[in-house]
């Protein structure tokens, strides 16, 4: 099943990102922040927990077209089935991803993709939860069609891992590949603020559907990473929820029904007219990151151990989801999410992120006792508890400084190092 694939593929792509880190030390790029590919990676994690428990309803309505309404009977052990079934995913994944930058309710769904200000291999693992529920209907006609859906899964998942390598600076152009393929340097235009780069190159493998659909831009000035209004939050629960509430505040103050329901249906910047009305997206500054908070050097090692471990948690619960039991998927959903929050507000300086932080630490090895029976349950108690002596070891210095507003220039005590104690709610 494709997210399968996805979750056996999570060690490799772990394994991608330190190539990649250190071929930009090799050149003396900073391609990385900590704050920012911690994020990155934990949006990815709570959409791989979403499809945990959601995996059968995301994919029931392909199954069941297939099975009661196909037109055709595909073999799937011939070629000419895998060929025809992944130009068709490739094509319908063209038209969902478009669309998802023209159509707000769409785009609301797919706008975590876009928040990173920073254009790394862990920004492809940058994922939103909801996406997955909204893009299922537009690979419903290959079921009508006849493909199968062993067929399709495999395809999807294809057309999703060929997607990661695209997320690099350290490729440049790959010359008479780019007239065919999508590469870095066409995805990195897709990525970018700049205002002639918004909505362009939306293919998945083949950039032939942006050429022939008119979306194609070529990569020629610099890039500015992220989305136009910077989200400026560590928080991935929230990155998840933004945009729906910045949709339902613009629907509850317009006056007309129909500019409530326009709110939805709309691009990205339309607004009804007695709210100013359509809104371009403003020029490029001259600093590429708009939000980057400084923080207490301590709190580094500290993140970076307890990011791993929600990471060794996530892992085995995505390989074996087939045989977890419905509250165990629950409670390790908990667990994760819980600790991906604290992350994000340790990085902010949130006030309640410390105290929230200390109860994880103590409560997490617990869980699995009550969930859990035999060696599963102490094994993973004790990877749990590995966090503990971190904590209690840094606890006087894990505050993070007051962080900046976005644009603010960096460099200050914490950010080198220092240990400052400002905290905001």
């Amino acid at each position: 099943m494709e997210r399968d694939f996805v979750a056996l593929a999570g060690p490799i792509f772990f394994v991608l990102i330190a190539l990649e880190l250190w071929v930009a030390h090799r050149r003396g790029q900073r391609l990385y922040r900590l704050n920012d590919a911690i994020n990155d990676i934990s949006t990815g994690i709570l959409m791989q927990l979403t499809v945990l428990v959601a995996k059968g309803v995301i994919v029931a309505g392909y199954f069941w077209i297939h099975a009661n309404f196909r037109l055709a009977d595909f073999p799937s052990d011939s070629a000419w089935t895998w060929i025809g079934c992944f130009l068709g995913v490739d094509l319908a994944y063209y038209w969902f991803h478009r669309l998802s930058h023209e159509i707000n309710f769409l785009w609301a769904a797919h706008v975590v993709h876009h928040q990173s200000e920073d254009y790394n291999l862990a920004v492809a693992l940058r994922q939103s939860s909801l996406q997955p529920f909204f893009s299922s209907f537009f690979y419903w006609p290959l079921a009508l069609v006849g493909f199968p859906p062993v067929v399709f899964l495999a395809c999807g998942a294809f057309n999703t891992l060929y997607q990661f390598w695209l997320h690099t600076r350290t490729i440049d152009r790959l010359g008479p590949l780019e007239a065919i393929l999508v590469t870095p340097s066409h995805h990195r235009v897709h990525h970018g603020r700049n205002p002639v780069y918004i909505d362009k190159n939306h293919g998945g493998t083949f950039i032939l559907w942006d050429r022939l659909f008119g979306t194609f831009e070529r990569e020629r000035e610099e890039v500015f990473y992220g989305i136009t209004k910077p989200l400026a939050s560590w928080n991935p629960v929230w990155a998840n929820l933004h945009y729906w509430v910045e949709l339902f505040e613009i629907a509850r103050k317009a006056h007309r029904p129909i500019d409530k329901l326009l709110t939805f249906l709309k691009p990205p910047g339309w607004f009804p007219e007695d709210q100013g009305g359509f809104q371009p997206p403003p020029p490029v500054g001259r600093d590429p990151i708009q939000f980057d908070p400084p923080y207490p050097r301590a709190l580094r090692g500290y993140a970076i151990l307890q990011f791993a471990i929600l990471v060794g948690l996530t892992i085995p619960m995505g390989m074996l989801k087939e045989s977890l039991s419905l509250d165990i998927k629950w409670a390790g959903i908990a667990l994760v999410g819980w600790g991906l929050v604290n992350l994000g507000g340790l990085f902010e300086g949130r006030a309640w992120s410390l105290p929230s932080e200390a109860i994880r630490v103590f409560v997490s090895p617990l869980v699995p006792l009550f969930v859990l029976s035999g060696p599963p349950a102490w094994i993973t108690a004790g990877f749990l508890a590995l966090g503990l002596p971190a904590f209690l070891l840094k606890q006087a210095s894990l505050v993070p400084a007051s962080p900046r507003r976005g644009g603010e220039p960096s460099g200050g005590p914490a950010e080198a190092g220092g240990d400052a104690a400002l905290t905001r709610p």
